[in-house]
């Protein structure tokens, strides 16, 4: 075998290298068994809710978003979380429909390129390599830059776990300095089999473009109705507390209160109360100076205190403010605060009634977010069934915090950090993202004349437990990365000497030089990287 080229490895050699590593892993993964599976899963879930703390400060020191309590709080629903949500959930072994005559056989994807936001960067990590892994799949991590090195260190405590556990080496991988190249030829290659793009409308575009299968998120822009007929305290409280968690950086968050009149005075004196400021007019044109200059959100307002927005924004508020309330007056898209804000500013607009305030929900979304969720407070049925009917986002929490209620923190959705929105929004996903959207299943169906019988496939699986390590990754002998010891021939003798301990034949020459075959092929995918 010829000599790779010397020098700075390219993006797309880069890219090959990791994506093949990847494949062979999944291969390797996909004959796993059930019991393999969950106890690869429990050990990955374990060490990440374990290190919910430090990868929560770690974040927040690295980024500069949000608050570390509730990104202790993220990161551990996106571990032992959903290892609960989860339980007793298979997406390995083949499902019987005896009725149907119908036998359902899962096929991974494969290997899933797992794209994650600088905004919610660990708690995505966590969540989109447990459920590749829950699925049987290889996973590639390309973390946001700001937050690449709290992303790419959690994602390797990850690997370390999965492998120790069981799983194939590089079954998890990581990007350590991601650049646009990279991650472009890691989204156009053919051995990416599906990408999770979680990120700016920008991200999510390119990786529908890149020729790959994707799965992609829209911006979120919620609009949250209090009608005549809601709790008011209780209200207030849960708005403060929504807009207040993770200083607004879940897409889930609330961006405009539409607020019946009969309530709105009511309210706001209670989420005063529960640590909102409401802002009069000149405050509230001061901070559309500050946030959106020539149109657009200044990204330093992001994940930043309440407090802290005031004062560069030139607004006297006090200390503990945990949330800014901004009014206005016409839901168009030429008012700024009609629009995401990713930080805890709160637009406000009054309506005569909830007729009006669906009609103004509408509109917000409209403007942007559609797709994506909306949140109401009422106890009015009729009310919350015409929200759900005329407002285009496919979820809304009622009376509940939008952010941790779509993203299903404090619901019974599913959790997820990664929020689907559907044809209305321009998304292949229509729901919170759950493992069964990376798996396929291949049908096996009987003729449906009942005197056509199928046979038994109680107990049958193709998959069996995995007492042993898989062989080492074959790494070319002179790649710097590989120890002299993993060299193809001492990679077929290994498996030569497992196949004799196993029962088989060590002089079957056939049979080595068909893994001798399989070894380069795979090899010559590194070179041509």
């Amino acid at each position: 075998m010829a000599d790779q080229p010397t020098g700075p490895v390219t993006a797309p050699a880069q890219a090959g290298h990791m994506l093949e590593r990847a494949r062979w892993a999944a291969r390797a993964f996909a004959t796993y068994s059930p019991g393999d599976v969950e106890r690869i899963v429990r050990a990955v879930a374990e060490v990440a809710h374990a290190n919910a703390q430090k990868y929560a400060e770690w974040a927040v020191r690295e980024t500069g978003f949000g608050v570390v309590e509730h990104k202790v709080r993220k990161n551990q629903a996106c571990s032992r979380g959903l290892l609960d949500t989860y339980a007793g959930q298979d997406f390995v072994s083949p499902r019987i429909r005896v009725d149907d005559k119908i036998v359902e056989v899962p096929r991974p994807a494969g290997v899933v390129l797992a794209l994650t936001p600088s905004t919610n960067p660990v708690a995505t990590v966590f969540f989109k390599v447990i459920l590749s892994l829950m699925t049987r799949n290889a996973v590639v991590v390309s973390p946001h830059p700001m937050a690449q090195e709290c992303c790419h260190d959690a994602a390797q405590l990850l690997a370390r776990a999965a492998v120790e556990a069981g799983a194939p080496d590089g079954i998890v991988q990581s990007v350590a300095e991601p650049t646009i190249p990279l991650v472009e030829a890691l989204m156009g290659d053919a051995r990416t089999n599906v990408i999770l793009a979680t990120g700016g409308t920008g991200v999510v575009r390119s990786a529908y473009s890149s020729g790959n299968p994707a799965i992609g998120v829209g911006p979120g822009n919620v609009p949250v109705l209090v009608d005549a007929t809601a709790d008011v305290r209780a209200a207030a409280r849960r708005l403060v507390e929504s807009k207040a968690f993770d200083n607004s950086v879940l897409c889930t968050n609330e961006s405009v209160l539409v607020v019946e009149d009969a309530v709105a005075d009511r309210l706001l004196r209670e989420m005063e109360r529960a640590g909102a400021a409401v802002l009069g007019a000149d405050d509230a044109q001061r901070l559309r100076d500050y946030m959106f200059p020539y149109g657009r959100l200044n990204v330093d307002v992001v994940g930043k205190d309440a407090s802290w927005i005031a004062q560069q924004a030139g607004i006297r508020v006090g200390p503990r403010t945990q949330v800014l309330v901004a009014p206005f007056d016409v839901a168009v898209p030429e008012e700024p605060l009609t629009h995401e804000k990713l930080s805890p500013v709160l637009g406000l607009i009054r309506v005569p009634d909830a007729a009006t305030g669906i009609a103004t929900a509408r509109a917000i979304v409209r403007i942007a977010g559609a797709g994506h969720s909306a949140a109401i407070h009422s106890t009015d049925p009729a009310t919350v069934m015409r929200y759900a009917a005329d407002v285009p986002v496919l979820r809304v929490s009622v009376n509940v915090g939008n952010s941790t209620g779509s993203s299903g923190l404090d619901t019974n959705l599913a959790p997820t950090m990664t929020i689907g929105t559907g044809f209305v929004g321009r998304s292949a996903l229509s729901e919170n993202l759950q493992p069964k959207h990376l798996v396929d299943w291949t049908r096996i169906a009987y003729d449906a004349d009942p005197a056509e019988a199928m046979p038994s496939y109680a107990g049958l699986s193709p998959w069996a437990d995995h007492r042993s390590p898989v062989p080492a990754y074959p790494l070319a002998s002179n790649d710097d990365r590989a120890p002299a010891a993993v060299q193809v021939d001492a990679l077929i003798d290994r498996i030569g000497a497992r196949t004799t301990a196993s029962g088989g034949s060590a002089d079957d020459a056939a049979f080595r030089e068909q893994v001798r075959r399989l070894v380069v092929e795979e090899l010559s995918h590194l070179i041509k990287g």
